[in-house]
């Protein structure tokens, strides 16, 4: 397994796509990830609670769409693309562009035997199963699990709504799965004997995919007032599950803390991630409490450094413009037109500020022209100004 290039214990703030690009290829075990459902509501913590001042629109828009995904998608993931494609409306396409481009980061820092565990519900499920078995493989689908809980309203109009759907994958056929470590009680008396008249296994049955529980009711001493926080032993049962003790756990949207929570206390390597500065002092704030010390996390702002493409050359050099000369037969990566070496410039596809590197297959060839209209924006942009003749 490779060396992650961060510490344990680390909080990040910002987007999770840029810092996700910065990170080690393979150095994860398990990523549990709860993010935006675009369920069309805001959602806010309330003032006096932990959390006050979190809060987050779960309503999308192509606004809210970097160009540069859906290019991305569109040039090197086309069946993805082909998803993007199905989606009914453009609020529903922002979301899996937005979707699509992270999933995509999260299956590169897998390893081998980790697993992904995405949080959602009925309103984007079935798209965000679509874009799994793009990316992962459909053979690499473990389970869906309802996990039903009790709370909230009901309809006259319809049935209550009172379950939200958990994805599991695995990278490859050799997962870390442990059974025994999630047994859930039986439902009958002590000492009673199946109908063949054996004995019940007294640590209790293996757990199916239906889980029950409770939303983090108003009274409850984990509560901190974030928006969709969810129950502390859902997150133990998916650590206990799908790691063992040392490994390196994974939330890109690590909101109100609760997998850090899970994670340092069945004593696994944990890193987080999140837009919000207000996640890095829930995390502090709420491992404090549990462990009646101030814990040592990491707090960053910035982009880790990538130590796992070796020793990279200058993006400028001969090397790179000489290769990519060859891979791009002489043609702008912009406009396309022909041009001699000594024309044509080296840029980055990705910028560095959003998490791109000096990588080759991060660089292209460019004119002069089209690498100063493109400046550190995204290729859609550079193809939008040349449409319009700028």
């Amino acid at each position: 397994m490779a060396e992650p290039n961060w510490a344990n214990k680390t909080v990040f703030t910002g987007d999770n796509l840029y810092i996700m690009r910065r990170m080690n290829s393979g150095t994860v075990d398990l990523i549990y990830l709860d993010p935006p459902f675009n369920s069309k509501r805001d959602y806010a913590a309330p003032i006096g609670s932990q959390a006050a001042g979190a809060e987050f629109s779960d309503t999308w828009t192509l606004r809210d769409v970097d160009a540069e995904w859906i290019n991305l998608i569109e040039d090197k993931h086309p069946a993805l693309h082909r998803i993007l494609l199905a989606a009914t409306t453009d609020s529903d396409k922002s979301y899996l562009a937005y979707m699509a481009v992270r999933l995509l980061e999260l299956h590169r820092l897998l390893a081998a035997t980790g697993s992904l565990y995405l949080h959602c519900d009925p309103t984007m499920s079935h798209y965000l199963k679509l874009l799994l078995d793009a990316i992962f493989g459909r053979s690499q689908f473990q389970n869906e699990f309802v996990w039903y809980y009790s709370g909230g309203g009901a309809s006259k109009k319809r049935w209550a709504r009172k379950h939200d759907v958990i994805l599991f994958y695995a990278r490859s056929a050799r997962w870390t799965f442990n059974a025994d470590e999630v047994r859930v009680p039986h439902k009958w008396t002590k000492g009673q004997r199946r109908a063949d008249g054996s004995e019940r296994d007294p640590r209790g049955k293996l757990a199916d995919d239906v889980w029950q529980g409770h939303s983090v009711m108003p009274w409850s001493k984990e509560r901190t007032g974030y928006p969709t926080q969810k129950p502390l032993t859902l997150l133990q049962r998916i650590v206990k599950a799908s790691s063992n003790m040392g490994d390196i756990v994974l939330d890109p949207f690590c909101g109100c803390a609760t997998t850090m929570v899970a994670a340092d206390d069945l004593q696994r390597q944990w890193v987080g991630i999140d837009i919000s500065p207000k996640a890095a002092h829930l995390v502090m704030e709420r491992i404090e409490q549990r462990q009646g010390m101030f814990p040592d996390i990491i707090h960053r702002t910035d982009l880790p450094q990538r130590t796992d493409l070796g020793k990279l050359p200058p993006y400028n050099c001969r090397e790179n413009r000489e290769t990519l000369y060859g891979q791009q037969g002489g043609d702008c990566a912009g406009c396309r037109d022909h041009f001699q070496p000594r024309h044509l410039e080296v840029d980055h596809i990705i910028a560095d500020k959003k998490g791109g590197t000096d990588h080759i297959d991060n660089l292209q060839l460019l004119c002069g022209h089209c690498n100063r209209v493109k400046g550190d924006r995204g290729m859609e942009y550079l193809r939008t100004k040349l449409q319009l003749g700028t």
